[in-house]
């Protein structure tokens, strides 16, 4: 099997800090750029599962390029370059302490929250008598928080304006851009024969610009069903054939685990690992309607560090 990178350690030229997340590691070079490496990591229910996926990082990271140049007519974004195939560097700006997530359908997190009771999500009101992965009538937008650690909390419009964790008029740009992001990506899926169903969007400040920042329309940050036979199988309750991160998580919750305290973590086998690489792969596939060609199985780290300094110096 191919190797993982789950784990980097670079230093590079006028480097501040590093900031290591569930999946990116994160090196701030003079509070100017940020060199992001995509790690294999991989993480459901605000955990890292113990295993890498090897290519998931490069996976991650050409689509969410591709996406942040498909979309820059719409929102600057912080790309500057990808040097290598699992490696972004950009911009850094300033990050809002929110995350605009926006569902088209009522499933995942969701769906579990409706399916308890629950009949508004985030300060917005959702119809009675909806099933599971049913289209909304129109996208809703159900912010969450963003946490340094542990699990990403729900939050409304009202409160987040109300918190001052972002200026009201900011905030409503930041809403336009998220409605204009989903379109496209939308009608980016319906091209290759695909519903994009939710997706989260990060956005930053730098010199009193909103940028959009992080990854965009990849599967750690979106899900995807096929259009093909969507329909059919709504109308027969049966689950949808999808393409994202859900998977993993159905396959923790059959092993008694959704990330609370207590429960145990269960075995990563090879075959569990390989399965998991594989479905990013076809996502990757199927999303850009290109042939996944895998980078060098071996000596990844070292390969990343050369890359990296290569495109620094010319910077």
């Amino acid at each position: 099997m191919a190797e993982a990178v789950v784990k980097t350690g670079f230093s590079f030229p006028k480097q501040k800090n590093l900031y290591v997340g569930k999946v990116r590691d994160v090196y701030n070079i003079d509070d100017n750029y940020l060199v992001m490496v995509v790690t294999d990591r991989i993480s459901a229910f605000d955990v890292v599962l113990p295993e890498g996926i090897p290519y998931k990082g490069q996976v991650l990271n050409q689509i969410a390029s591709g996406f942040l140049d498909a979309t820059a007519d719409i929102v600057p974004n912080w790309k500057i370059a990808t040097p290598d195939p699992m490696v972004t560097i950009g911009h850094f700006a300033e990050p809002y302490k929110v995350e605009m997530v926006i569902r088209g359908y009522l499933t995942g997190h969701a769906w579990r929250e409706y399916k308890a009771g629950k009949r508004t999500l985030c300060g917005v009101p959702v119809p009675d008598g909806m099933k599971e992965h049913q289209k909304f009538p129109a996208p809703l937008i159900t912010p969450t928080t963003k946490a340094m650690e542990g699990h990403d909390e729900d939050i409304s419009k009202e409160e987040i304006i109300g918190q001052g964790l972002v200026p009201a008029d900011e905030y409503e740009k930041l809403e336009e851009y998220t409605y204009a992001l989903f379109e496209r990506g939308t009608r980016m899926a319906a091209e290759k024969g695909l519903i994009l169903v939710d997706t989260k969007y990060e956005f930053g400040k730098k010199d009193g610009q909103i940028y959009l920042i992080d990854e965009i329309h990849t599967p750690d940050s979106s899900r995807y069903f096929y259009m093909s036979g969507y329909e059919d199988r709504l109308a027969r309750d049966e689950p949808q054939k999808q393409l994202s991160k859900e998977f993993v998580r159905e396959w923790l919750i059959e092993n008694g685990f959704q990330g609370k305290e207590g429960q145990k973590m269960p075995e990563m086998t090879r075959d569990i690992v390989e399965r998991i690489s594989a479905r990013y792969i076809e996502l990757f596939e199927n999303i850009t309607g290109e042939k996944f060609v895998p980078s060098q199985s071996a000596g990844i780290p070292a390969r990343i560090e050369s890359n990296v300094l290569d495109f620094m110096a010319r910077l």
